[in-house]
Formats: C-alpha cells, sequence, structure tokens
C-alpha cells in the first residue's frame, strides 16, 4: 500500500548534499495523523521544496561558474531547487476530494538533472504494545 507524503517529509536530490523538508499547500483540507496531505501539484522549489544545501550539478550555471573559476575542480554552490513541473506519476492512484495524492513513490525533476525521491514520507509510526 502506498504511504501518503505528509508536510515535514524528508525528501533527497540527487545532486543535492544534504535532505530536505516538504511543505504541502494543495487546497485540500485531507489530513493523515493531523498533517497536511500533498498533492502532485506540490512540487514548487522553494515553496513546497526546500533548498539541499549545496548543488552538485554542472547543469546549475551557478556550480558550471564555480567549477571553471576553480580551474575544472568541482566547487558546489547554494541549491535553489528549480523543479521541472509536477511529481511523477502524473495519475496517482489515490485521490481525496478530486485531487491526487503524492505518495513515497513519486519522484520530481530539477532541470539541473536532479531527482528528487522521498526519504520519509513524514509520517509518525504509531507502536502498539
Amino acid at each position: 500500500m502506498s504511504q501518503f507524503v505528509t508536510t515535514g517529509a524528508t525528501l533527497r536530490c540527487s545532486f543535492g548534499t544534504t535532505p530536505s523538508t516538504f511543505n504541502a499547500t494543495n487546497a485540500t483540507t485531507v489530513l493523515m495523523k493531523g498533517k497536511p496531505v500533498g498533492t502532485l501539484t506540490d512540487g514548487k522549489g522553494m515553496v513546497n521544496i526546500q533548498s539541499f544545501g549545496m548543488c552538485r550539478s554542472l547543469a546549475n550555471p551557478a556550480v558550471a561558474s564555480a567549477t571553471a573559476a576553480a580551474l575544472g575542480v568541482l566547487t558546489p554552490q547554494p541549491c535553489m531547487p528549480q523543479t521541472t513541473g509536477m511529481w511523477i506519476p502524473s495519475k496517482s492512484k489515490v485521490i481525496a476530494k478530486g485531487k491526487p495524492c503524492l505518495t513515497k513513490e513519486c519522484k520530481c525533476m530539477c532541470m539541473y538533472g536532479g531527482t528528487v525521491t522521498v526519504i520519509n514520507p513524514g509520517q509518525a509510526l504509531c507502536l502498539q504494545s
């Protein structure tokens, strides 16, 4: 079964140096364990997806420029996620109030070549004894 991604989820970018957090800003009022559930449209950089620390992608003009100035030594620069659109798969089987929900299996692409994935969907585990 798919796990919903909620506000506070932990994300990773293949070119970032640190994990990031997710912030659901969708218009639904669907909650999972008291936290808003994300939708496939919650993929905006610095709104829904925060910085991943430093970017290591040479497709990022800031990284390419700094690397060239360092005579070819990779020189990471501050990450400002430049996502390319919605999370994929673009057709979620899980719908809440008419909107496709974001699940742990979804990915989001950065225009600098990075792939954003979900490390932890943000749901606290409830253990019973």
